[in-house]
């Protein structure tokens, strides 16, 4: 069954590829087309909470953050994938 979501694969100037889940604003890079696919499931899969673990305090403290300094949710990066997205939106 499709998501319907709308994948975005670039190779890019210097070499490698890069892999956008346009819906979620996700990005990923590999060295082939077949790397950066694998590399974005992996980060859609963070993303969604569907693969790794909760950031707790503790983890934070650990950095040497102040956890209450911390946004809960991550603006959108200084990434340039970004860029186009911004400017179509």
């Amino acid at each position: 069954m499709s998501t319907g979501r709308e994948i975005r694969l670039i190779e890019e100037d210097e070499g490698g590829w890069s892999a956008i889940d346009e819906d979620l604003g996700v990005a990923s890079c590999g060295d082939t087309r077949e790397e950066a696919l694998e590399m974005l499931d992996e980060a859609v899969a963070l993303h969604t909470g569907e693969a790794g673990e909760p950031v707790t305090d503790d983890d934070f403290e650990e950095l040497g953050l102040n956890p209450d300094e911390v946004p809960d949710e991550a603006g959108v990066p200084d990434a340039p994938w970004f860029d186009d997205a911004n400017e179509t939106a």
